[in-house]
């Protein structure tokens, strides 16, 4: 890979895979589990944030426990993984990672999903061989995406990479993909088809599309 080459930086939930519906309905179930009330997709998008505990701080009105929150998170996964399997890839995803790959382009995946079920996830869908590494949470749900974006760099650079953060753009659904961007020196596009709304993302301050191959081109111009 030449040295001035844009290195993709691929969120998964809510951005390469469409699973936002699954989310709302985890969500729901479990909230009602807690005794809380169901939320509406446009409500979750505007509230939506991360770390998880101040979204559920936004909902609540506090803070929940410690207590609360790891029943909160294993009710919400609970729910999510049963439904994330018939999930289908965003339009245009497969497409446009195959032909970035042909192109002899370079892309990697790093989610916050725990990377016992993302890996085998991204496998079903037959996309694996898209990426130079596929990086899946390893530590608490309730941390940084930040801290997970320095790690996954310096593990493509120690494989000999080359890449250098300057030529890096993430692209995700959340605010969060743009201050990890943001944390490492890169750059950041966020997506409209997943967990925020475009107000919730403007507030970023990076390019806001609506389409993943609108994405990829931005994305192209950013660090050209």
């Amino acid at each position: 890979m030449g040295k001035r080459t844009t290195h993709l930086v691929w969120d998964w939930n809510g951005t390469l895979l469409d699973d936002i519906t699954a989310v709302i309905e985890a969500t729901n179930a479990a909230f009602e589990e807690l005794g809380l009330e169901p939320i509406t997709l446009e409500r979750y998008r505007e509230l939506y944030c991360v770390p998880i505990p101040r979204f559920y701080e936004r909902l609540m009105g506090r803070l929940p426990t410690e207590a609360e929150w790891l029943v909160m998170d294993e009710a919400f996964h609970k729910h999510y993984w049963r439904r994330a399997d018939a999930c289908a890839l965003t339009a245009g995803a497969a497409e446009l990672l195959a032909a970035r790959r042909a192109a002899g382009l370079s892309q990697s995946l790093l989610s916050m999903a725990p990377h016992e079920h993302l890996v085998p996830i991204v496998r079903r869908h037959g996309i694996t061989e898209h990426f130079l590494r596929v990086d899946g949470r390893t530590g608490p749900s309730h941390g940084s995406k930040a801290e997970h974006m320095v790690r996954h760099l310096t593990l493509l650079r120690e494989a000999g990479e080359g890449i250098s953060a300057d030529r890096v753009v993430v692209i995700g659904d959340a605010v969060d993909d743009a201050v990890a961007a943001a944390h490492v020196g890169a750059r950041a596009v966020l997506f409209t088809g997943g967990s925020h709304s475009r107000a919730s993302l403007a507030v970023a301050g990076v390019p806001v599309v609506d389409t993943l191959a609108e994405a990829v081109e931005t994305a192209e111009l950013l660090a050209g």
